[in-house]
């Protein structure tokens, strides 16, 4: 399958010298939901801005379906939609202008029955002859992401899309997000509510200092790097683990009152009921147990310590 957006060893290095890009790899597919993830200053906002021509890169190229985005500019940048992080749009204009004139930046042709369902898909109808002054910083963030929808994107960045947005806010921004994957747009979103890439994303990438360190199916990541705990309530506390059980990943917490078995969730070798019945076998014994798995949020961070 073609991408609809290649990245080729895209650099990008400032006159301080300083590399905020490093030798960037990375293909998007048509109607996928990708999420890319980094701490602050991985590169994620210079990445995106080069790929939506806002920025140049010192190396490498751009392709959106089948665009170069430097030797055919208009063609490849109308394809995307991009919604940045800071709020700043047009303060005394009337929410359907602002909206209608980022149509019309674009050489699209006026429709308002497409602006109408825009506005009303981010409940922005009844708002749509308030000046953009008068909204609610939510409602403004709404209204990026009209603007960028305007034209009729194949691709849509989100860039911190829900920062500073209540909770309602946020479920209705991600239901159009599904709406919009449905309909074939590409999604690329970043994200520090690394609980909504969990949710929402097909794909996971994750950026440090200028460089991709990882893509992969969400799905694959979460098996191949994610872990399951066994937390034992013990009847007994222990004063220190028996050597019975020292070859097993396990570890004593709460002061002696918790025995924890952590394990790969890839290692199908791992049995539970042969650890539970080697515990039987030396007597000790537990009045409660739960297991957890590794979050998203968690596999990041050690993804990020690791590589660092």
């Amino acid at each position: 399958m073609q991408p609809i957006l290649k990245i080729s060893n895209l650099s990008k290095v400032y006159a301080s010298g300083f590399r905020a890009l490093k030798s960037v790899s990375l293909d998007i597919y048509k109607g996928e939901i990708f999420a890319l993830l980094g701490p602050n200053g991985a590169g994620k906002t210079t990445l995106i801005n080069i790929v939506c021509g806002i920025a140049n890169a010192s190396a490498g190229a751009v392709t959106v379906d089948g665009h170069d985005n430097v030797r055919h500019f208009r063609a490849s940048r109308s394809l995307i939609g991009l919604v940045p992080q800071e709020l700043t749009t047009d303060a005394f204009t009337s929410v359907w202008a602002t909206v209608s004139f980022s149509r019309g930046l674009f050489g699209k042709s006026p429709n308002p029955i497409h602006i109408e369902n825009v506005l009303k898909s981010l409940s922005l109808w009844d708002k749509r002859q308030n000046k953009v002054i008068t909204l609610s910083g939510g409602m403004k963030r709404r209204l990026l992401i009209a603007k960028a929808l305007a034209h009729e994107p194949k691709i849509l960045f989100l860039d911190e899309p829900t920062a500073g947005v209540d909770v309602d806010l946020r479920r209705d921004m991600w239901r159009l997000v599904r709406d919009l994957q449905t309909s074939g747009v590409t999604v690329i979103l970043t994200t520090h509510y690394i609980h909504e890439a969990e949710e929402m994303a097909d794909r996971i990438g994750v950026m440090r200092n200028g460089e991709i360190i990882l893509v992969k199916d969400k799905a694959e990541l979460m098996r191949d790097f994610g872990k399951k705990e066994l937390s034992l309530q013990l009847q007994t506390p222990l004063g220190k683990i028996p050597a019975e059980i020292s070859s097993y990943p396990v570890e004593l917490s709460s002061g002696g009152n918790e025995l924890i078995y952590t394990y790969d969730t890839r290692d199908e070798r791992v049995s539970i009921v042969g650890f539970l019945k080697r515990l039987g076998d030396i007597g000790i014994e537990f009045k409660d147990l739960r297991t957890t798995e590794s979050s998203l949020e968690d596999i990041f961070v050690s993804l990020v310590r690791e590589k660092s």
